[in-house]
């Protein structure tokens, strides 16, 4: 009886230390490669990574039906989130664009988090992808303004300009500006296009994404 209890006081112990030990989101990146044994993706698709207004995008094939469109973006990451799982959520499906929606987070997890340190993220993240990936273009969403983090404006602003420069100096590129379309003719938000919790988009607000994302999509 001892040695039962001793052997089952083990396992719980070996399990809850599995567990203590396991990464952020490792939970979302297992429901991905299930979902992916079950129904494999294609390949050379548009690949969504990054945060939850793309998480939350659950309908996004019926916004571009004329693309083919796999979504492995993973509510409340931050770019080093994205960093830390891209064996799993980019190279496997070798997509012929990846599209990144991310920094609103890192923007949001401190105070010390500057502009620079998410530019600087994005930039450790392109590299990544493209040293193994040279020939797939890469598209970056804008951070986006939102009423419940309107006092990071300035600091999204400067992430934004900075990521949209580096871009210009690279190849097989897009920068998409929806930051300034989320905005009224007075410089303030769209109060209009977000859900309750003023910080995730609605219907209307994902169809000023649609707008200005789909001029870049590869066919």
């Amino acid at each position: 009886m001892k040695k039962t209890a001793a052997l089952v006081t083990a396992f719980l112990f070996c399990t809850i230390s599995l567990f203590a030990q396991q990464k952020p989101f490792w939970n979302d990146i297992q429901a991905f490669k299930k979902q992916d044994s079950i129904n494999p993706p294609p390949q050379q698709a548009i690949l969504l990574i990054g945060s939850s207004s793309f998480t939350k995008w659950h309908d996004v094939q019926n916004y571009f039906p004329n693309y083919t469109i796999v979504n492995r973006a993973f509510g409340g990451s931050t770019l080093p989130d994205v960093i830390g799982y891209v064996n799993d959520i980019v190279f496997p499906y070798h997509p012929k664009q990846v599209v990144v929606f991310c920094g609103d987070n890192d923007l949001a997890s401190s105070d010390t988090i500057t502009a620079s340190t998410v530019i600087n993220r994005f930039k450790n993240l392109f590299q990544i992808i493209r040293a193994q990936l040279p020939n797939t273009s890469i598209v970056y969403v804008s951070i986006k303004p939102s009423p419940s983090r309107q006092k990071l404006m300035p600091k999204q602003q400067e992430a934004n300009n900075e990521i949209k420069k580096f871009l210009k100096k690279q190849g097989n590129t897009a920068f998409v500006d929806v930051y300034h379309k989320m905005l009224n003719t007075d410089g303030s938000i769209m109060s209009d296009i977000f859900l309750e919790d003023q910080l995730h988009m609605n219907a209307k607000g994902y169809t000023i994404w649609q707008k200005e994302i789909q001029p870049v999509l590869k066919k």
